[in-house]
């Protein structure tokens, strides 16, 4: 996967996560405007039953829906990323987007990467010598 299929991949899940949760929290606030939860002190113990109310949940569900392919779409770039960097020479830059991604800061790795970063699929030259046919 190329450095450029990785970069798309990564801005399109950025952007239907974003999208997805502005959704969710319009539904939200459109919900506390009408009315639309039963509340017991702070907390949401119900709902009323009304077209607004089913119509606000779908439109949660499809924002929750939107943040998951989001979610998936960021895990697939970190992979191709990660099998990108692979065949370089150089291992730093797999093992640094390897290990942040392990430890759930991989969008700082992937951010850097696809700034900064290598791409693995793009010929580079040679850096060994080859020896004369004489020699």
């Amino acid at each position: 996967m190329t450095k450029a299929t990785v970069t798309r991949i990564f801005i399109g899940g950025a952007l239907a996560a974003t999208a997805g949760a502005i959704l969710a929290i319009v539904a939200v606030w459109i919900g506390i405007a009408n009315d639309v939860f039963v509340m017991n002190g702070p907390d949401i113990v119900g709902l009323r039953e009304s077209a607004v109310t089913w119509s606000l949940l779908g439109l949660g569900i499809v924002g929750a829906l939107a943040i998951a392919a989001g979610l998936i779409a960021g895990l697939v770039s970190w992979i191709g990323a990660l099998l990108n960097l692979a065949p370089l020479e150089s291992k730093t830059w797999f093992v640094v987007l390897l290990l942040l991604g392990m430890v759930n800061l991989g969008i700082f790795g992937m951010i850097a990467y696809l700034i900064v970063g290598p791409d693995g699929t793009k010929a580079t030259p040679s850096r060994r010598m080859h020896a004369a046919a004489g020699a």
